[in-house]
């Protein structure tokens, strides 16, 4: 079952989710925020595997209660952050944030319910639409800025790389064992071993840190 918290500064919106996900059988909402503030502290007393997060609300917006619950070293929670607003600005921010997803407001309920069940899962989303256009642009700023120090040895295998360069494309496991000739529970033990590496959250993670580390073009047409 997976527990979700619902935040969001608008009530309809709040009530909207709320009713949608909860018809879901494998899904219980166990709470609802108006504000980034509310949304970390019950965070931190329910425990959800998941909160839908806003950006723009009161008090503390979207973007620092998602690092706030992402740096939390006793929370094991994804964020799926869920927004209006189709902004490169808000979607670098969450993710570098640690937000495990991006989704606009208005997706049709079963890309919204897919969404979620993706991020519980460790899988991430980011709408494929999306996904090339954050990646180059994110890829533009890593090199206008200094370049970081690349974290560690990742010591990555064949295979491992192969997954992470596939994960830049956007698409699932069954997606990637299809690509690579392999089970999707094979591809789900490579990416478990890259994650744990690279000490990455989920795969949107490791694919901003592979377009770190030198190891994925975004601009290399696929």
């Amino acid at each position: 079952m997976i527990r979700l918290l619902i935040a969001d500064d608008q009530a309809i919106v709040r009530a909207g989710v709320a009713v949608i996900a909860g018809a879901e059988p494998d899904i219980v909402v166990v709470g609802e925020a108006s504000d980034g503030e509310e949304a970390v502290r019950l965070t931190r007393e329910l425990r959800p595997d998941v909160v839908c997060m806003d950006i723009r609300m009161p008090n503390m917006d979207g973007i620092a209660a998602t690092r706030q619950i992402t740096t939390d070293p006793n929370l094991t929670t994804e964020v799926l952050v869920v927004t209006t607003f189709d902004i490169d600005d808000d979607i670098f921010a969450a993710l570098e944030a640690g937000a495990a997803g991006f989704l606009l407001k208005g997706a049709e309920e079963e890309i919204l319910l897919g969404a979620i069940r993706s991020v519980a899962a460790g899988e991430g989303t980011l709408d494929q639409q999306l996904t090339r256009r954050v990646l180059r642009q994110f890829a533009h700023r890593r090199s206008a800025a200094p370049t970081p120090p690349t974290p560690g040895n990742h010591s990555l295998t064949s295979r491992e790389l192969d997954v992470l360069r596939l994960l830049a494309e956007g698409l699932s496991n069954a997606e990637i064992g299809e690509r690579l000739f392999i089970e999707p529970s094979t591809v789900k033990y490579h990416l478990a071993g890259l994650l744990q590496k690279i000490q990455a959250r989920d795969r949107l993670q490791a694919v901003l840190w592979g377009i770190r580390a030198g190891l994925i073009d975004p601009f290399q047409p696929h």
